[in-house]
């Protein structure tokens, strides 16, 4: 960095590599290329698969490749009439946003990601999570989605609520937590504010 003021020229390139300025600027400079390269929402409202993709698609890769979570209609042998999502969404994008740097790290050759979840009710045959990326070529494009769900349903803190038709029982709290080498990588539990009130169930699926 060279700044000149007058006649004076003041050289601060050997101090800001020996300071932690050059980190902090890194860090800027890194902040500000992913939010390019990022399209990252928790919301009551989320882009559709067709948006995600148009995000994502850029002239210099080969290949896009997306997952799509879609709310089924039955869960052992009960009929599911819709899912319902809670989360904190600061806390939830954050956590998507470190998942898509990791990304990244673990495929270089990554251009751009796409990763959004809804919140709120979730009807049968409608799309909960949408996830894609695109790269030069197929294979870290597939990679990459499969990393991303993964860690995804392993750490963001999202809880959904599955709801029955009548008859079929009381609607279920349901973590989305992923189980590897045999154990849960996230143990967390929503607590009802009024626990004598609850009429729910808190499962683990």
């Amino acid at each position: 960095l060279l700044i000149a003021s007058g006649s004076i020229t003041v050289y601060l390139a050997g101090l800001i590599e020996s300071t932690k300025l050059t980190k902090y600027y890194k860090k800027i400079m890194t902040d500000l290329k992913d939010a390019g390269n990022y399209l990252i929402k928790v919301s009551e409202s989320i882009p559709s698969l067709d948006e995600c993709v148009s995000f994502v698609t850029d002239p210099s890769c080969g290949a896009i490749s997306t997952f799509s979570g879609i709310t089924r209609d039955n869960f052992q042998q009960k009929t599911v009439t819709k899912l319902s999502y809670e989360g904190y969404i600061p806390m939830a994008e954050k956590e998507l946003r470190k998942i898509c740097a990791e990304a990244n790290e673990k495929f270089p050759s990554i251009v751009k990601i796409a990763a959004v979840h809804i919140l709120g009710d979730c009807p049968v045959s409608k799309a909960s999570c949408i996830l894609a990326a695109s790269s030069p070529h197929r294979k870290d494009a597939i990679y990459c989605v499969e990393f991303l769900i993964e860690e995804l349903k392993g750490r963001v803190p999202l809880w959904k609520r599955e709801s029955y038709k009548d008859g079929d029982g009381e609607s279920v709290w349901k973590e989305n937590v992923e189980w590897i080498n045999g154990k849960q990588r996230r143990v967390m539990k929503k607590i009802e504010k009024d626990e004598t009130k609850r009429n729910n169930t808190i499962i683990h699926e």
